[in-house]
């Protein structure tokens, strides 16, 4: 069997050149809504919010349901880019496809096994498991379709070989029962072309209520640079995410990359707010998107926006850092980088 790896495919990093963003416009559904309350209309403004700040810095194509383009379309900037087909959800970094370049100037992708972030009842994945491939095909990539459930914002790489992953993501028994680390490990060498796992324990505590992915590495931390990590910690002692942070922390300290350099942690403080609405958050600033000049920042009108800003500034030299409110987006499950996918320019020949 053809792999990625064996075609001399590779995932690059986030921060390499973009040809354009995928997203996908909140349709009907559990998580979204029917539209009978208003509430529907509102998050497809927040999404087409983030679209359209993204549009002013690459370009953007929006995947929705059948017979929402009309209604995508009058919220969307006019040069993006709208597609129809049938979806169940608006995750695009979860059941997009994970693009991947070759040398010789060719796309490819890596479709995973999509089931709502291990069978979930808040997302019915009978249409969305195709939407991966169905933006493959408009981006013309070579489509290569992994057995392994896996969601994008359950990795994260340097795009020099190596991949962050969670224990209680990949290893769910609801994703991958029966799987052990070294099948996971043999299927993300294959598929991404790494050669070293780094493995933290669990997700944030409030990423395992519903609306949660029970642990994805892309609140947790994330590649700003080969060598160097950015990591989300929670410094108030009484939150439950304290403790899960100071673990992931220690992992992060001794591990090494596929070029054997010690990991360098920048800490990132979560925001000052714990809870809302009588509940606690997992509000974070690893969500962030880099684009084509810029970082798309999760922000939360907290007083560490501004301290998380400094920090993007100093580790992406050069791109405009863009603050964007991700309140709405977290209530519902994820962040800005959770909304979005990435295809990269592929090398030139």
């Amino acid at each position: 069997m053809t792999t990625p790896r064996t075609a001399g495919f590779r995932m690059p990093a986030e921060w390499d050149p973009h040809e354009r963003t995928w997203m996908e416009f909140p349709p009907v559904n559990p998580t979204f809504g029917d539209g009978s309350d208003g509430e529907l209309e509102r998050l497809r403004r927040i999404w087409a919010s983030v679209s359209n700040t993204i549009a002013r810095f690459e370009p953007v194509s929006v995947v929705c349901n059948v017979g929402d383009a009309d209604v995508a379309r009058s919220m969307l900037h006019q040069s993006i880019e709208v597609h129809e087909t049938p979806t169940g959800d608006a995750w695009a970094r979860d059941s997009g496809p994970t693009f991947l370049v070759h040398a010789d100037g060719r796309l490819g992708a890596t479709h995973w096994t999509f089931n709502a972030w291990g069978n979930q009842d808040f997302s019915d994945p009978t249409d969305e498991r195709h939407v991966g491939a169905f933006i493959a095909g408009l981006a013309g990539a070579e489509l290569f379709s992994s057995s392994m459930v896996n969601e994008g914002g359950g990795i994260h790489v340097d795009g020099e070989g190596t991949v962050m992953v969670t224990e209680t993501v990949q290893l769910d028994p609801d994703r991958n029962p029966g799987w052990n680390a070294e099948q996971v490990e043999t299927e993300l060498r294959a598929y991404l072309d790494v050669s070293k796992v780094i493995w933290l324990p669990r997700g944030l505590t409030k990423d395992y209520d519903r609306f949660g992915t029970r642990g994805h590495v892309d609140i947790l931390a994330t590649f700003c640079r080969p060598g160097t990590v950015l990591a989300h910690v929670q410094t108030d002692r009484s939150h439950p995410d304290f403790e899960i942070c100071q673990d992931y922390l220690r992992v992060l300290r001794a591990s090494t990359d596929a070029a054997g350099r010690p990991l360098e942690v920048v800490e990132v403080p979560a925001p000052r707010t714990t809870h809302d609405q009588g509940e606690i958050v997992d509000w974070g600033y690893i969500n962030h998107y880099v684009c084509n000049g810029a970082v798309i920042l999760c922000a939360f009108d907290d007083p560490n926006d501004e301290v998380a800003a400094r920090i993007m500034a100093d580790a992406y030299p050069g791109r405009e850092i863009v603050l964007h409110d991700a309140r709405d987006i977290f209530a519902h499950g994820g962040g800005i980088h959770c909304i979005t996918q990435q295809q990269p320019v592929v090398p030139a020949v």
